[in-house]
């Protein structure tokens, strides 16, 4: 009965859209004068409505029947140039209606591909108010007419399916007071009715990559930073090329991922085991990149792209208006918004967004086991206006509202699902570490080591791209094809990872311990741990261990034993077991340096160009959330690393329902 009912509901769906189809043909074709509809005599009176109907009945008609195949034809090339594609196919199917039932002249060629945009945006307006006024219901629609045309079904089962949502970047204490302040309601009602807060602990290294690689992976080894120099290689690792991102997933190749059966992955760095990837920096390489990415969902709807366009350029001006009222106030702290960031946000904040969600939306709709989505704009626009400004509460604002439409397509899904939102992160606020000091670490690390005149290290941490900018430039189908960065081996290279600094001297052969720093740079070590940006330095000692240095005392890793002024002090009562950890890997940096924290305001010094930032410790970049339904098991409390919250999600994965 169910299924009777929906071929019925599409049925009536498609009538009332020719129907008011045809209207709009009427209305574009007195509003453009380059394509005229043919004009017939009906009872005496001249009308061009029977052309109208007969040319929207054919293009709806060519819409349902070729444009999955048109899409599937166009998706080997990145999003961006998609949108231009789709326009033009657009255009293309209008003038293969008009040759196929010839009722209408074309004057200028221009306007027919506008008419063909522009019925497409109506006809998805239309479609949206038929199906309740939702946006939900209205993709909920298309996706069932996929499966329609396709003729499948959902396997029976009775083990309910598992999302995952996580908010990048969002910290435990941001959600709570957004919670509060109502800026977050969907999200407020799961906690008051059916799910559990509770914070989580990250790693020293408290960023996507270290996090996804352990969460979706169970492993996240050998990570001390989102960008770290190998001396193995002579070259600088980073979790924004698809080729180490491919090779980190080698490594754990005896490892089953999170989503390894049945699992697909959207918006992440990271398969995590999944052959069904979305917008997967992993696999942003080569073919990859287009048809292997998944993009043919969203543009199922062929209003999608020119939909998504219009919401790009408010989201361009949003910025260039809400960076001018920055400016204009004298808000600080802040950075420099201009350049190419307006569009990457545009770009986060809209279509990697609409991607993700249409992905997702489909993968409900199919049954799909487990689905892990990571929904990026929020931490993108905090990096640059700060974490709980206006501008960025209304991003995570809607991402609430994309939660919503989530829950609903949970709703009407044929499959039962647990619904569990959690972050990878959260992100400490402060003024950067060179506006502070009016340098920067490498600058200050030259300096140190006799050599002020010397560039910045070639700015390494300027050309490892951030999440947003790294699938921006994918999208236009260049993600992967950067070559490593190989630094110079004759001086340090310095790397900074939010408010953790990563130094290493390619001079030295293994890791360095204090007496080959002090005997290639005297006073270096002095002159970082006496910096008031600097709060503390990982280093190895002769003869084996590892100390941690501060301007008034230092900490023997392997004992704790504290001489002087503890210099881990404020920084949590895990700070010592985070770098005891970090200190076991083989690529430990030859000085870690953790920035300084100022507990009295909460804030920190990034060594990049961030207001809002994470990597290191310090503030509540460190603790991210967990958001679950009250029927699964209780994580261990506390909960530290990404690792055990991998071990936590695989639980409940493998969860039965309760009727089992």
């Amino acid at each position: 009965m169910r299924s009777t009912a929906r071929v019925v509901g599409i049925v009536v769906e498609l009538i009332v859209l020719w129907l008011i189809s045809a209207l709009a043909l009427l209305v574009l074709d007195a509003v453009f004068g380059g394509v005229t509809l043919d004009t017939v005599v009906v009872d005496g009176r001249a009308t061009t409505l029977p052309a109208a109907l007969a040319l929207a009945l054919v293009f709806g008609l060519l819409n349902a029947i070729l444009w999955p195949l048109v899409v599937r034809a166009m998706a080997w090339i990145g999003p961006v140039m998609l949108f231009v594609a789709v326009f033009l196919a657009g255009g293309l199917l209008l003038m293969l209606s008009m040759i196929l039932v010839p009722v209408a002249s074309v004057d200028r060629t221009f306007d027919l591909f506008v008419m063909a945009a522009l019925l497409s945006v109506f006809s998805s307006v239309v479609g949206g108010v038929i199906a309740s006024r939702s946006d939900t219901s209205y993709r909920i629609m298309q996706v069932r007419r996929q499966r329609f045309r396709r003729r499948t079904s959902v396997p029976a089962t009775t083990t309910p399916g598992l999302l995952c949502l996580q908010i990048d970047g969002l910290g435990h204490g941001v959600l709570r007071r957004a919670i509060a302040d109502g800026v977050t309601p969907t999200m407020a009602k799961l906690v008051r009715d059916t799910h559990r807060l509770v914070p989580w602990h990250t790693d020293w290294s408290s960023q996507t990559g270290a996090s996804q690689l352990g969460i979706l992976h169970g492993c996240n080894h050998n990570v001390p930073a989102f960008r770290w120099y190998d001396k193995t290689t002579g070259t600088v690792a980073v979790f924004s090329n698809p080729r180490d991102n491919e090779q980190r997933e080698a490594e754990r190749a005896d490892r089953p991922g999170l989503l390894a059966f049945d699992g697909a992955s959207r918006g992440n760095l990271f398969t995590g085991g999944a052959d069904d990837n979305v917008l997967v920096v992993s696999r942003m390489r080569g073919a990859r990149l287009g048809g292997g990415a998944g993009y043919a969902s969203y543009f199922f709807d062929p209003s999608s792209a020119l939909r998504t366009v219009v919401r790009m350029i408010a989201e361009i001006q949003r910025e260039l208006r809400q960076g001018f009222h920055q400016r204009r106030r004298d808000i600080r702290p802040r950075v420099r918004r201009g350049g190419v960031y307006p569009f990457v946000r545009a770009f986060t904040t809209v279509v990697a967004n609409d991607i993700t969600v249409a992905a997702v939306v489909r993968d409900l709709i199919d049954g799909r086991s487990i689905i892990y989505a990571d929904l990026i704009g929020y931490d993108e626009v905090s990096h640059h206006s700060g974490i709980s400004r206006p501008e960025t509460l209304a991003v995570l604002t809607k991402i609430d509202e994309t939660i919503r439409l989530l829950l609903a397509t949970v709703e009407q899904a044929d499959r039962d699902y647990r619904v569990v939102l959690l972050s990878d992160h959260g992100q400490s606020q402060g003024a950067t570490f060179s506006r502070r000091y009016g340098e920067s670490l490498a600058q200050l690390v030259n300096r140190l080591c006799g050599d002020p005149e010397r560039p910045e290290s070639e700015d390494l941490s300027a050309q490892a791209d951030a999440e947003g900018r790294l699938y921006a430039s994918a999208s236009m189908g260049s993600a992967g094809e950067k070559t490593d960065v190989s630094p110079p081996s004759d001086r340090p290279v310095v790397l900074g990872s939010g408010n953790l600094g990563l130094i290493s001297f390619p001079r030295i052969d293994g890791r360095a311990d204090t007496e080959s720093i002090e005997d290639a740079y005297p006073g270096l070590l002095a002159g970082l741990c006496g910096h008031p940006g600097v709060g503390f330095l990982l280093v190895a000692v002769p003869g084996g261990g590892s100390v941690v240095l501060g301007a008034d005392g230092s900490v023997d890793v392997a004992t704790g034993a504290v001489t002087g002024t503890d210099p881990l002090r404020g920084f949590g009562p895990d700070a010592l077991e985070k770098i005891r950890r970090t200190d076991t890997f083989d690529n430990v940096a030859d000085i870690m340096v953790g920035g300084a924290y100022w507990p009295e305001t909460d804030e920190v010094a990034a060594f990049e160009e961030q207001v809002g930032s994470h990597g290191g410790m310090g503030g509540p970049q460190s603790t991210p959330f967990l958001l679950f339904p009250k029927d699964l098991p209780h994580p261990p409390d506390p909960l530290h690393g990404a690792e055990a919250v991998h071990a936590v999600l695989t639980g409940w994965r493998d969860a039965q329902s309760p009727a089992e």
